[in-house]
Formats: structure tokens, C-alpha cells, sequence
């Protein structure tokens, strides 16, 4: 499919990544970017190829995942609009250790290596920006790893649902949230089987905590939901 115009320089300079830079930066940038349209379970890469670059979504949803020694999927990330990818092996010479499929219909950016390695030598800043949206994924990585360590089935499927709720402190009220995929792909994302989830789901239904409609969970009341003990 062929993808839509759109002008690139801007859509980079609304990046975080990308925000300081000059609009020459930016046309020098935006002459070595790609738009790709991808089709909704279409493959973008497999775990194994090699990187040319990173990219950034516009639209649409990405999934990262990869297969276990078992052949399930276990899904790593989530990218939406605005989000980007693959920077890390990019700078490291070696393959994708992730497959990245779209859950619907995506449109994402390819920046090339090339362009990203002559603004590194251009601008220091620019490095320090790139270090630091990296040293920011590293450090969701390790929140992840805490999460499945320490806590509780339960305990994840809250923290996920109240994930965009703020820190809690003095929330009351109602809250209504719409999962951004499949339940199977959600479990997976939370390291739990879709059938764990839908208990887990279910039980804090039994106990008055949350309304499932499909993707649709009405939360009524957000500080006992953040409360409760399993």
C-alpha cells in the first residue's frame, strides 16, 4: 500500500528526540526518512534482520515481541503514535532480538543509521538527547522486571489499568479505560497466559472493582481498586 504524504520535517520536530534541532537539522534528516505504510498483522521486521535505522510511529500500534524456547509469543512493548524504535541495536552492529508486527493499520517514519550518525558528529547535543531516550527505555525495562518480580499477577493487572491514573495520591472517582490491544496480547505484555488474565479479570469483577465490555473496563471507584490486596 502506498503510504500518504505527509511533511516529515515536521512531524521530527514535534519528537522529543528531535525538538532542538535547527530546521537545516531537520531537512537533513527528514531527506533520509522513510514513510512506511504497514498493514494491520503485517510483519515491519523479524528478530534476526538487520538494522538500518529506527523508526517512529504516526499513527497506528506496534507490537515487539518474540518467540520462547517453548514457541509462545511473549510481547516485550506496545508503540503508539509518537513513540520510537529499534535506536538501541541500531548503534550495537548486530540483529533485531525482537519481531515487530502491526496490530493495525500503521504508518511509522524510518530514520536512516546513516542520517542519525552524521547529526551524532554534527552535535553533541544531539548524542545526549539520543542517550537519554535510550537510558529512559533501559529504565522502563527495569521497572518491567521489578514488576514481574515482585509483584503479584493481581497486582500487575492494577498497576496496568491505573497506569496513565497519576501517582494515587487523594484519586477518587471513576475511571474508564480502553485496552490498546487484545486481552492475549495484554497478558503476554504482563507475562501472564490470556487465561490468567481473564480470571484475574473476572474475580476483580465478582468483587464490584471493575465492569468489563470487551476492551471497555469501567473502573467505579480507582482508590479501592488501588487498594486492594490479593
Amino acid at each position: 500500500m502506498q503510504a500518504p504524504v505527509i511533511k516529515v520535517d515536521s512531524f521530527l520536530a514535534n519528537i522529543p528526540l528531535f525538538k532542538e534541532l535547527s530546521e537545516e537539522e531537520l531537512a537533513r534528516l527528514a531527506l533520509s526518512t522513510r514513510p512506511l505504510r504497514v498493514a494491520r498483522s503485517e510483519i515491519l521486521f523479524q528478530r534476526g534482520d538487520m538494522p538500518r535505522g529506527f523508526y517512529i510511529v504516526v499513527y497506528g500500534q506496534i507490537k515487539l515481541s518474540f518467540s520462547t524456547a517453548r514457541g509462545d509469543e511473549k510481547v516485550v512493548e506496545l508503540i503508539g503514535p509518537g513513540q520510537s524504535f529499534g535506536e538501541a541495536v541500531m548503534f550495537m552492529e548486530c540483529p533485531h532480538v525482537v519481531t515487530t508486527q502491526a496490530l493495525t493499520d500503521t504508518l511509522v517514519l524510518h530514520v536512516s543509521k546513516e542520517a542519525v550518525l552524521e547529526e551524532l558528529q554534527r552535535d553533541p547535543r544531539f548524542a545526549q538527547r539520543m542517550i537519554a531516550g535510550l537510558s529512559l527505555r533501559l529504565h522502563s525495562l527495569m521497572a518491567d522486571l521489578e514488576t514481574f518480580s515482585l509483584r503479584s499477577a493481581t497486582q500487575r493487572v492494577i498497576g496496568y489499568l491505573l497506569r496513565d491514573s497519576g501517582d494515587g495520591i487523594g484519586t477518587e472517582g471513576a475511571l474508564q479505560v480502553t485496552l490498546p490491544a487484545a486481552k492475549g496480547v495484554i497478558a503476554s505484555r504482563l507475562n501472564l497466559t490470556q487465561e490468567h488474565f481473564s480470571r484475574i479479570l473476572h474475580g476483580l469483577t465478582s468483587q464490584g472493582l471493575v465492569e468489563v465490555r470487551g476492551r471497555l473496563i469501567h473502573i467505579s471507584d480507582v482508590a479501592r481498586l488501588r487498594n486492594y490486596s490479593d
